[in-house]
């Protein structure tokens, strides 16, 4: 007994080890790990909501054209975040963040085969509906769910009832910005790779998208994924397989069309499509036509060049035809010595008449494939000087390099109109100025200020009278935006006539609500002289009814016809600062754009791409 006593005092008796003062608990360095991861996984969430975004209108863009699916983005964005913030507040339990993350790859992947089905609707949905409806339907809830599940991983529990409120609705704010950006900097990126491999076309960054998403959030559910990934790689004919393009083929066979050839590219999906049954072959750009022309029938006489079924074309050919008062003393140079730009192809109208007379003849077009189909599939021929850039980095290299190579064209061609609307920076005072710097002193400049007219194809041929006199649409002469063009081009180039496609619908006294035609501004470098046109001869033809009925301009337009003021107070020239002047009424030229081209083509026709 009296050794287990003596050892009991002495364990009481043994000091206790001084308390050691804890640097951090374990869980405490568990919790900051935890959080620092559920922060990244919600910023992934965020980004790959932004990337679905910006190409859920560039998906769109063959459908509808590029500028109708921006009209209501901005607003379902909006409404993304607030139903965001909704679900955060009424819905507390975190369960429905699981369902949620459950549910964001599937809709991801189904995404492609609901735009597949809907884009089938696109003539009855139209070009202002069509849009929001199939945005509602797809990046509505993918971006609602996206942020929502952002905002749960990163929201701080244990809050006060108003604390909640100010924390949840700032979490909202945020993430719905983060989207905007993501959407933002993916835009700008991918447009320069778009084309250039299966992964950067559309339904290839669509499925890469939804991939991202299944491995951020695996689920048993995405067993159902294998339908819409089925669909896609055998029925879905915007998907640029084999087995998908010769379907598309099929089809477009069954209603007396026919794909030459097919592909995405960074000014949008390009493809080449023959009319069996009325012999004309276009180049189309998403939901528009960059040309087209008549295709020679067996037996009939061979032409220098094909018939264009835009007879605009053949009017830009007539800067040959200027004849300057009074006279330049200097001999007339010959077409042979002579050089000209033109900016824009299309499928190489213009150019190709110019390099036919002799010539040299520069062509700046920003899409390789554009200038590779129109080599392939329309005949440009290939002694000229072929530059893919885009036309302001070229004008401004050719500003900066004038003291060390002094190039300056005889002729320059500006026509760039595409989609329903012109690019705005190709018509700035700034661009424009940039071009009279390259223009020789007895130059002469013709400019396409409005979209292209679209004749209604009707299979009369070629040699028809009404190949190109029967026209639809162009641009509206009464829209401020008409205006805004016709004072920024004579602020640079004072001595210009201006010229229409056909008569004036109604005296001008009258003051019509509507005037649309196509208008072709011809200057000269110099402002000293006045000028006309001589009649084209047969060689100017080249054999081309087009050109015999067309080339000569003959309905001129007073310039006083645009001198009314704009009713809000617009600036008197477009800047590459005031470009939201411009940008405002373009949303309404691409409606009504949009409208025409299905007359041109049929619904199915733009809807199968």
């Amino acid at each position: 007994m009296a050794p287990k006593a003596s050892q009991q005092r002495q364990r009481r008796s043994k000091p206790l080890a001084p308390p050691t003062k804890p640097s951090e608990s374990p869980p405490a360095q568990a919790r900051i790990s935890y959080d620092l991861f559920q922060l990244i996984r919600a910023v992934e969430f965020l980004i790959a909501a932004g990337f679905c975004s910006g190409l859920s209108q560039i998906s769109m863009s063959p459908v509808y054209g590029s500028i109708p699916p921006t009209i209501y983005h901005n607003r379902i964005l909006a409404v993304a975040g607030l139903l965001a913030w909704i679900a955060i507040w009424c819905a507390p339990n975190r369960s429905y963040l699981k369902i949620s993350e459950n549910l964001l790859p599937l809709i991801a992947f189904f995404t492609p085969t609901i735009q597949f089905f809907l884009f089938k609707r696109s003539g009855q949905f139209g070009p202002v509906y069509g849009p929001l409806i199939t945005e509602l339907v797809t990046c509505l809830p993918l971006a609602s769910l996206s942020i929502f599940v952002a905002a749960r991983l990163t929201e701080i529990m244990g809050q006060s009832i108003h604390s909640k409120m100010v924390a949840s609705t700032g979490l909202a704010v945020v993430t719905t910005a983060i989207v905007k950006l993501s959407e933002s900097i993916s835009q700008r990126h991918l447009t320069s790779k778009m084309g250039s491999s299966l992964i950067f076309t559309r339904s290839g960054l669509q499925f890469i998208t939804a991939t991202f998403y299944a491995l951020m959030s695996p689920s048993k559910l995405l067993v159902f994924a294998v339908f819409p990934v089925l669909h896609s790689a055998s029925l879905n004919l915007h998907v640029p397989l084999q087995q998908t393009t010769d379907l598309l083929n099929s089809t477009l066979n069954s209603q007396n069309y026919s794909l030459l050839a097919r592909q995405e590219s960074l000014t949008g999906y390009l493809s080449v499509l023959d009319n069996l049954r009325d012999g004309f072959r276009v180049m189309r750009c998403d939901h528009s036509l960059l040309g087209g022309e008549w295709v020679p029938q067996p037996g009939s006489h061979a032409l220098r060049l094909k018939e264009p079924i835009y007879s605009v074309f053949t009017m830009l050919e007539a800067v040959r035809l200027v004849r300057t008062t009074p006279p330049s003393r200097k001999p007339e140079i010959a077409d042979k010595d002579k050089i000209a730009l033109v900016i824009g192809l299309g499928i190489g109208t213009t150019p190709s008449a110019l390099i036919a007379h002799g010539i040299q003849t520069t062509i700046i077009e920003i899409d390789p494939v554009v200038h590779d189909f129109a080599s392939r599939y329309f005949d440009l021929p290939s002694n000229h000087t072929s530059i893919i850039q885009d036309a302001t980095t070229f004008v401004q290299a050719a500003q900066a390099n004038a003291s060390h190579s002094p190039l300056r064209y005889d002729y320059i061609i500006h026509d760039v109109f595409t989609g329903g609307a012109e690019p705005i920076d190709l018509f700035t005072v700034e661009f424009i100025t940039g071009l009279r710097s390259l223009l020789k002193p007895d130059g002469v400049i013709a400019i396409v200020s409005t979209p292209p007219k679209h004749p209604k194809i009707n299979n009369k041929g070629p040699n028809s009278s009404l190949t190109v006199a029967h026209q639809n649409y162009a641009g509206d002469l009464l829209l401020p935006s008409a205006r805004l063009i016709v004072r920024t081009v004579l602020s640079i180039f004072p001595n210009c006539r201006l010229y229409r496609e056909d008569f004036p619908p109604t005296p001008i006294t009258t003051s019509p609500e509507k005037d649309f035609t196509n208008m072709v501004f011809f200057c000269l470098s110099s402002s000293s002289k006045t000028f006309t046109f001589r009649t084209p001869t047969e060689a100017d033809c080249l054999g081309s009814q087009a050109r015999r009925y067309h080339m000569l301009p003959r309905h001129e337009i007073d310039v006083g016809y645009f001198d009314r003021r704009d009713e809000d107070g617009e600036g008197d020239v477009l800047t590459t600062r005031n470009r939201r002047s411009l940008e405002k009424y373009q949303r309404e030229s691409a409606v009504g754009h949009w409208h025409i081209m299905r007359t041109v083509l049929p619904d199915w026709v733009w809807e199968a791409y």
